[in-house]
């Protein structure tokens, strides 16, 4: 597997073109929801470019100690949003559909949990991996040998704030 290693800058860079697209569409959402941790920053940057409400919902799939194994995925127990409802239109954000099982799985759990509400859900990712099971809507840039992405807050998972000092 490759190896792709991304700074702050192209980081951020990514996530502005990443709202261009989103921009150029016209598509219409009433909601982000950000799938966490890895999607936290992509849909606050989003929420407060679009000015549209951020719900967070946490999972989990990769564990070990280097953090690269993928396991089981799981959800958290409740979406942390601060509407009332949840919308119609939802705009699904992540950093990266490496297999897109997570995508996948968030999608059909929103609508099984806001059955009434939620109508349609778009997804929006920086990197799409070539060994992804779905195609986001939204991404910058496919990524055909789905190498391993090496973001700039990764050195935080292998540190501890003595290691700050």
């Amino acid at each position: 597997m490759s190896d792709l290693y991304v700074s702050w800058d192209e980081y951020h860079q990514s996530i502005e073109k990443l709202a261009v697209l989103l921009h150029q569409s016209d598509w219409e959402f009433d909601q982000i929801v950000c799938i966490a941790k890895g999607g936290l920053r992509v849909g606050d940057i989003l929420c407060r470019l679009f000015r549209k409400p951020l719900a967070i919902l946490s999972t989990s799939s990769y564990t070990g100690d280097d953090n690269k194994t993928r396991g089981e995925l799981t959800f958290s127990k409740y979406l942390s949003m601060t509407t009332e409802k949840m919308g119609n239109r939802i705009l699904l954000a992540d950093d990266l559909a490496d297999s897109g099982i997570t995508l996948q799985e968030t999608i059909n759990w929103l609508k099984n949990q806001f059955p009434e509400q939620v109508q349609e859900v778009r997804t929006a990712v920086i990197w799409y991996k070539g060994t992804s099971v779905i195609k986001p809507d939204y991404y910058v840039e496919y990524l055909s040998d789905s190498p391993w992405i090496h973001q700039p807050f990764e050195r935080y998972e292998i540190m501890t704030p003595a290691d700050l000092k």
